[in-house]
């Protein structure tokens, strides 16, 4: 490992200081590093990719990625207590703590978003094996959760150096999700234009879409969201905020459980949801299911739709529409103990937008969760 000198660094386009090619991976600090891996394999079909831990040189710590389609998730345990994972799990529980995102030119970025006043998390180092070579930095965005950038560009191995090929017996057929579509991040009261201005000012995001407590309420609880991107399109990062309410609103208890600001939910792309989620749903993942009443009147709201609406309706998927298409959606319950992380699936035909029109559905859907929970 060396760290990179700002001689090294390469000029970048003026109309986009921060070119990225999408999400790499997505990394998770975990309690226990084996028996998370083996769940998104059993559950959502991963794909066992790579190892690191003693047998590979790394003494303090474990990781294992796994892979489906172009989805990589990463998780990693701490072998020792009183490490910064140790204490990230100990704080958080099981959760997100680095949004990877593919990069031309590490050096560049860390360089770019630094300068232009990113807090950083690491600055740029090589990594080298028998298979090339891999350059990352990274900076701090809410909460602990990092954004490294990572190029890969000259290597040719698994995964990264300090991993070797993970091979197991154990390979569950795919469930047909293919990419990270975005995450969403939620933040602590009047953060909100504190972290559009971040993603704005150090990273060149803009803001693509903006929702305000008229549009996410229900009778109980609100938030608002602002949706941010990059130049190309290819990183979507909403960002929630509570808003005041009668009761405490889904980000309230995130932010309560999380002890922080961190990753509400990752979005997962597919090109058949009803496929997917039957799959998911028959291995055992929960779903957040909406009263059946919704869909009396879904063609009158959103338009004829390819699907044919009864495993729409037996399975609790979402439809909505913009001015570019519609899309389908549906989130899983929270896979951790604690209410916190979840994932959302999700099919675009055609649609840009993030599912407005299903918004008060869904969190009355939450709303009913919370209730049981005694967090309401």
């Amino acid at each position: 490992m060396s760290t990179l000198t700002a001689s090294e660094n390469k000029t970048t386009s003026q109309k986009d200081f921060l070119p990225l090619q999408g999400t790499d991976y997505v990394e998770f600090y975990v309690g226990n590093a084996k028996q998370a891996a083996h769940f998104y394999k059993a559950a959502f079909g991963f794909q066992s990719l790579a190892y690191a831990g003693p047998e590979t040189g790394v003494k303090n710590k474990v990781s294992y990625a796994v892979r489906q389609d172009k989805l990589t998730f990463v998780f990693t345990t701490s072998l020792r207590t009183g490490s910064p994972i140790a204490d990230h799990v100990y704080l958080h529980g099981d959760g997100v703590k680095m949004l990877a995102l593919s990069v031309e030119d590490a050096v560049s970025a860390w360089h770019e978003t630094t300068n232009r006043g990113g807090r950083s998390f690491m600055e740029p180092v090589r990594l080298k094996d028998e298979f090339g070579e891999i350059v990352l930095s990274g900076i701090y965005t809410y909460g602990e959760t990092v954004h490294l950038f990572i190029e890969r560009k000259n290597y040719n191995g698994a995964f990264m150096p300090g991993y070797r090929e993970w091979k197991s017996v154990f390979c569950p057929p795919p469930t047909g999700l293919k990419y990270v579509d975005h995450c969403v991040g939620n933040v602590g009261w009047n953060q909100m234009d504190h972290w559009v201005r971040f993603y704005e000012e150090v990273m060149g995001f803009r803001n693509i879409l903006s929702f305000d407590d008229n549009d996410i309420s229900t009778e109980y609880s609100a938030l608002m969201s602002k949706v941010m991107s990059n130049g190309n399109g290819y990183v979507k990062f909403p960002i929630n905020e509570p808003a005041e309410g009668k009761k405490k609103s889904q980000v309230e208890e995130y932010l309560e459980f999380y002890n922080g600001e961190g990753v509400q939910h990752v979005a997962l792309a597919t090109d058949d949801i009803i496929g997917s989620v039957t799959q998911l749903q028959d291995r055992g993942v929960e779903f957040l299911k909406v009263p059946s009443t919704y869909y009396d009147d879904l063609v009158s709201r959103v338009g004829k739709i390819d699907e044919d609406l009864e495993p729409l309706k037996e399975l609790g998927i979402l439809v909505d529409r913009d001015e570019e298409g519609y899309l389908l959606q549906i989130f899983t319950k929270p896979v951790e103990d604690r209410p916190t992380l979840f994932f959302e699936i999700i099919q675009r035909k055609g649609a840009k937008s993030f599912g407005k029109g299903n918004f008060k559905a869904l969190f009355e859907a939450i709303e009913r969760e919370q209730a049981a929970r005694g967090n309401f």
